[in-house]
Order: C-alpha cells, then structure tokens, then sequence
C-alpha cells in the first residue's frame, strides 16, 4: 500500500513540476483489452491447460511420496536399520525428483516460461506497439494503466483509450492480411518460415528439456534398480543367517541326543 501511495505522490510532484505545460494524459485498461482479443485469450487458454496438466503431474507425485512415508511408519517396527535406511534414501531421492520437475515446469525458465514467451508474449507486444504508437501520434505525455497497483482515485471515460488501441490493433491485423495477399504466396513463405523458426526454436528447448528430464528420469531409475538388488541380497543375507541359525540349533540338538544316549 505504502508503494502503491509513493507512486501517486511521485506521480502528482512530476505534474506539478511541469505545470507551466499543458499536460495530457490518457489511461488503459490492459486486462479489458487483452480480454478483447481473440489471440490473447486462446494462448491464456492453452497456457492453463498445460499448467493444470503440470501441476496434476506433480500432485501425482506428491501423493505417492505420502504413500512411501506412511508405508514407512506402519513397517517400521518390523524392519532392520538397513531396510529403513534405504527405504529413507528412496523417498529423499523421489523428493529430489519432484523438486526439479516443479523447477522444469515452473521455474524462472521452466517450460512454462518458454511456452508463455511463445503464445503470450507476442500479443502483449502487439498491444505496448498500438498503446506508444496512439501516444505518439495524439502526443499524450502520459498513458497510465488503470489496471495496474496505481491508485486511480478517479477516471474520466474521455481519456480512456482503450478502444483505441483495441481498434488500431484489428486495424492492424487487417493491413497485415492485406499485405500479405497483395504480396502473394512468396510473401507467405517467408513469413511462414519465420515464424516456423521462432516455434523450432522454441519447441527445441522444450525438446532437450524433455531430454535431460528422461536422462536424469533413467539414472534415478537405475539407482533405484541397484538399492533395490542391494535390498534384495539383504534380505537373502539375513534370511541365509537366520536358517543357518536355526539349523546350528537343531545340529546342536541332535549331537546332544546322540551324546545323551551313548552315555
């Protein structure tokens, strides 16, 4: 709140300093206007989609973590030291697993960020470009955006130029589809081959992410393979000794029956 106030006031100083000149100021609603274009809400829809997809990806293995600590603590009494040990290492290691998925998916350059700079970006680009060229050309000092942390204590609809730059965007696209068809085929080749290089590239990091995920996915599932071997030969160890055990009992048994009916 405290920020929000020191920007007002900074805001309010700025015009005063300058009052000798007419000043003028125009406002946006960027939440209105990106709701008011196609482009923008089917990218936010195919960013959610994959977020929830994610996120169900994570909660998955959330769960089946729980699953291994509770496990835990009903076989524990029953257990050696060495069979909880490992079985310890292995809920560490798949809570190690599930850190760098949550990084890979939502890190500050997790997928999500590449897929938001591929789908998203772009149109909030398109709409900064109309907002500074309607600036330009009305010559307006200022352009605040109304949907922002800035307090706005009161707004006059008049100098709200939000229509306008949803109108100059459409216009826009409009001699941008027209350009294009005037241009011809060769012009759509080229564009298509540009924009099919910002989508490889793209889909590229996506792709060697996916890469080092499987390699890292493999060497886990290997380690796991060997802790479970290295489980297995322990409990063979401990089974073989106690056998051996019982065995040296009933040898001991037998030797004192034999001894017992010599005497």
């Amino acid at each position: 709140m405290t920020k929000k106030v020191l920007l007002f006031a900074f805001l309010i100083l700025g015009f005063s300093a300058i009052a000798q000149k007419a000043q003028k100021i125009g406002y946006i609603d960027m939440e209105y206007i990106l709701e008011n274009i196609p482009e923008y809400q089917e990218a936010q829809s195919k960013l959610n989609s994959k977020a929830l997809t994610w996120q169900q990806n994570i909660e998955k293995q959330q769960k089946e973590i729980e699953a291994l600590k509770s496990e835990l603590n009903i076989e524990k009494a029953l257990m050696t030291k060495e069979l909880i040990l490992d079985k310890e290492e292995d809920i560490q290691i798949k809570e190690l697993e599930l850190k760098k998925l949550q990084d890979s998916y939502f890190g500050v350059e997790g997928d999500l960020f590449l897929l938001r700079q591929q789908l998203v970006q772009p149109v909030q680009d398109l709409v900064y470009n109309a907002i500074q060229d309607i600036a330009v050309k009305r010559k307006y000092d200022f352009v605040l955006d109304k949907s922002t942390d800035l307090i706005m204590l009161y707004t006059n609809k008049q100098y709200d130029i939000s229509e306008l730059v949803i109108k100059s965007i459409t216009r826009e696209k409009m001699l941008d589809a027209a350009n294009e068809k005037r241009k011809g085929k060769d012009s759509n080749i080229v564009t298509t081959e540009s924009d099919n290089q910002v989508t490889e590239e793209v889909e590229k990091k996506l792709t060697d992410r996916e890469a080092k995920k499987a390699e890292l996915q493999k060497k886990i599932e290997e380690k796991r393979a060997l802790q479970l071997k290295k489980r297995e030969d322990l409990k063979k160890a401990i089974e073989a000794k106690r056998l051996k055990r019982i065995q040296d009992i009933e040898d001991a048994k037998k030797a004192k029956e034999e001894k017992n009916k010599n005497n």
